[in-house]
């Protein structure tokens, strides 16, 4: 440990003041002779880019998930200011650094416009509401949890077409806002900023519904590959005409939800004839302009589809489900091609202070090995406390 460089507790000097009959004062050193230089600390924006280039920053950046709504009502009776209400706001209350409040890129992906979003039918504590996407969904009141979905946007070609034409017009208005300016206030503020990808397998599942597009990828296939082709033109044109270039925009953020806790949704081979291409060129298109992270959000066990990802040039896997996806499993497969996003078992924060204690021991060789940003391995869930939570936080500062 360097010493304190303050005042000297007996003489009353501080470092640079020389009492009488001393030598005269040296030249003083340049900052690159002076090896206690103090630097000045990195940008969020640095950290970040060098965790993701698995270059070694000052500190890594302190990121987490995000939270359920009624995380968030509960933790207010165990002390959170109820002023926050939002992951943004509990973020910003406890000194985060993302990934909430990373600024994004201003291009409305997918429907645009979306649907309305409104309550059609209340049924006691649940209620019927109309999606953004369009599907009628029953789910309770105050609850993130899993809705249960009663009718889809997409059910016959015809309706695909009037989505098509409607939604989904990379030139619809309303669309792009002002991304220079956008870019150019997450530099200031020494952020990272994030361009939402969207997604291939993801968006035609809360269109059509898993079941009508396992269906539909089994009878129609052509139609299937009609609907990603589409979708993947659409984020090439938008890529090409308002990405800017040189490395202004520093992540690509796709979502997919494709596996459950037994694997993917759909078959390896179809993933691989139908998707892995399609990512490859939007990935290329992004490259051209600077943009060399590509995160992709899927739970589950991911094991059988992370070697396509990475062919496609989607290279960092987040939320990393401990329970389903073992974060070491996919270093020792992959090496460092692959980087890792969460992975800290959320089962862990339930059971208390000894499970996180051991929990962040078994992830902090991974973490100095680079490439590697722990964080929750989802939102986090109403029955972590918030005693357990702050514990978890304060604890992981010491492998940042």
């Amino acid at each position: 440990m360097f010493a304190h460089r303050g005042v000297h507790s007996i003489t009353g000097r501080g470092p640079f003041q020389r009492s009488r009959g001393f030598p005269p004062e040296p030249r003083p050193l340049s900052p690159v002779e002076d090896p206690c230089y103090h630097r000045p600390a990195m940008t969020v924006r640095e950290r970040f880019n060098r965790v993701f280039r698995s270059e070694r920053p000052d500190r890594l950046p302190d990121m987490e998930f995000g939270y359920w709504d009624k995380t968030i009502a509960v933790w207010h009776d165990q002390g959170l200011p109820r002023e926050c209400r939002t992951n943004e706001d509990v973020e910003r209350h406890l000194g985060l650094e993302g990934l909430s409040i990373i600024p994004e890129v201003p291009i409305k992906k997918g429907l645009c416009p979306a649907f309305e979003e409104v309550t059609v039918q209340r049924r006691g504590e649940r209620r019927v509401v109309q999606t953004k996407d369009g599907a009628l969904t029953e789910m309770l009141d105050y609850d993130s949890s899993m809705p249960r979905y009663l009718k889809f946007a997409v059910e016959t070609r015809a309706d695909w077409e009037k989505l098509r034409d409607e939604r989904l017009d990379p030139g619809q208005p309303g669309r792009v806002g002002d991304v220079e300016a956008a870019v150019a206030a997450a530099h200031a503020a020494g952020m990272p900023i994030l361009f939402h990808c969207g997604s291939l397998y993801g968006w035609l599942r809360d269109w059509m519904g898993l079941e009508n597009l396992s269906i539909a990828l089994l009878t129609e296939k052509a139609w299937v590959e009609e609907m990603m082709e589409h979708v993947t033109r659409m984020d090439l044109e938008l890529i090409e005409r308002h990405i800017p270039g040189g490395g202004e925009v520093d992540v690509a953020w796709w979502w997919e939800d494709m596996c459950y806790n037994h694997g993917p949704l759909l078959s390896p081979s179809l993933f691989e004839e139908l998707m892995v291409p399609r990512y490859k060129r939007i990935t290329d298109a992004l490259k051209a302009k600077g943009v060399f992270v590509n995160v992709l959000d899927c739970d589950g066990r991911i094991y059988d589809l992370v070697p396509g990802w990475l062919r496609g040039g989607i290279n960092c896997m987040f939320p990393i489900e401990a329970l389903h996806t073992d974060p070491w499993k996919l270093r020792r497969d992959h090496g460092d091609e692959v980087l890792l996003l969460g992975g800290v078992d959320k089962l862990a924060l339930i059971a208390g202070k000894e499970a996180i204690d051991r929990e962040l021991e078994k992830l902090h060789p991974l973490v100095e090995r680079g490439g590697y940003l722990p964080c929750v391995d989802h939102r986090v869930p109403p029955d972590v406390t918030l005693e357990n939570y702050l514990y978890y936080l304060d604890k992981k500062k010491a492998i940042l």
